[in-house]
């Protein structure tokens, strides 16, 4: 059982509708800028193994990884199926609406690093996912979940309309803590703009992200 951290306030949203509703249309479009995009991809590029079996939750028809590295395996996933199938970075992947139910069809300790971007800020049930990512993740693997500061306001629930980028990071390692997870690395960085804007000091959406590694088992003598 996840342990809750979440009132039921808190997981109210102001669109209630079946959130596979809201996504049934397919969206080919960056939900980041560009510079948020590519603070990701190098991150991804120092955190991830080539030899990674990769899991993308959340995922769409880009999944950010950097172009020059191949990984053992991408499984993804979304609530878009045209989506996932134009990802070309995925090499199998599954429909499934997370706030409905929080069961990964994936077997035990079979993943090395989960990624979620930008859509943690839509769970209503994030402690049955990090308990469930807890699960299928290897001992020394790795969840990276990153955001900015948009979203879909009308589908994220109330903790995260009601908090501030700060409030955001705080709230997705409680989570993560209370399922078990070592306390997170936290970044939170500035972006610069691309192009002139960027020239003169213009910032590019925010970048945050949490990182928790789960352990390896200590080997007693």
């Amino acid at each position: 059982m996840a342990v809750q951290v979440l009132t039921e306030a808190q997981r109210t949203k102001l669109d209630g509708s079946d959130d596979a509703l809201f996504y049934a249309q397919p969206r080919f479009v960056h939900h980041l800028d560009a510079p948020f995009r590519r603070r990701l991809t190098q991150l991804y590029r120092q955190r991830i193994p080539s030899c990674a079996v990769v899991l993308d939750l959340m995922s769409s028809w880009v999944s950010h990884l950097p172009e020059e590295v191949r990984y053992e395996q991408v499984i993804g996933h979304g609530l878009n199926a045209a989506e996932l199938e134009a990802n070309p970075r995925l090499d199998r992947h599954w429909v499934q609406n997370l706030n409905q139910s929080q069961a990964l069809p994936l077997a035990n300790a079979s993943i090395d690093c989960s990624l979620i971007v930008a859509g943690w800020q839509y769970l209503q049930q994030p402690e049955a996912v990090a308990a469930e990512l807890w699960r299928v993740t290897r001992p020394g693997g790795e969840l990276i979940v990153a955001f900015s500061n948009r979203m879909f306001f009308s589908k994220a629930p109330q903790v995260w309309t009601d908090g501030g980028d700060r409030d955001h990071l705080a709230y997705v390692a409680e989570v993560l803590i209370a399922q078990g997870w070592p306390r997170p690395e936290l970044i939170a960085e500035p972006t610069r703009a691309s192009g002139p804007l960027g020239w003169i000091g213009g910032q590019g959406d925010p970048f945050f992200a949490v990182i928790a590694t789960k352990p390896v088992p200590s080997t007693g003598r």
